[in-house]
């Protein structure tokens, strides 16, 4: 079983994907380690403020790795915000069939109540060095596109509405 878990910034991608390795005892992998990996090693001109442009460089290979660890059977746990929205198109249905998504999207209104929270816990999991993009408005209107592109889709976003830990904890 693959399991895809995106969303925007601050959703706790990370916090789940960690859960459910362990839960699952399934090896997880960060896009954003593959985007640090690839940026720190000169494989590539982009910078980790180059968000449109590193989706359509990393899905390649994030992709392949899927499909990849469908073909051998294997279990795997991808996490991160690069996936597109019409990730579907790119696999055949053989790939699919193997695949869980899970797209987290926080509510205005969560955000308006949790934001301290929300900044409080945003390195829980990995430290952010410079964390000073997060105001209340950028998360709100990363939210928005993550909700807005992944519907539009056709994909089923898990909204975190009143309570983060119940919400993801009900995912496992």
């Amino acid at each position: 079983m693959i399991i895809i878990i995106t969303g925007a910034s601050h959703t706790g991608k990370t916090i789940l994907a960690t859960k459910m390795a362990g839960k699952y005892n399934y090896p997880s992998i960060s896009i954003d380690l593959l985007k640090m990996g690839l940026i720190r090693s000169g494989y590539t001109d982009l910078t980790p403020l180059d968000d449109d442009k590193l989706t359509s460089y990393l899905w390649p290979v994030v992709r392949e790795m899927i499909k990849t660890a469908v073909e051998n059977g294997q279990d795997l746990i991808v996490e991160g915000c690069y996936i597109p929205f019409d990730w579907r198109k790119d696999l055949e249905e053989r790939y699919l069939k193997d695949i869980r998504f899970i797209c987290l999207a926080m509510t205005d209104r969560y955000i308006d109540d949790h934001f301290d929270l929300i900044r409080e816990h945003a390195s829980d999991i990995k430290s952010r060095l410079d964390d000073s993009d997060c105001t209340i408005d950028r998360i709100r209107q990363s939210n928005r596109e993550y909700i807005e592109g992944f519907e539009k889709a056709g994909e089923k976003v898990t909204y975190i509405e009143e309570d983060y830990v119940g919400t993801t904890d009900s995912l496992l």
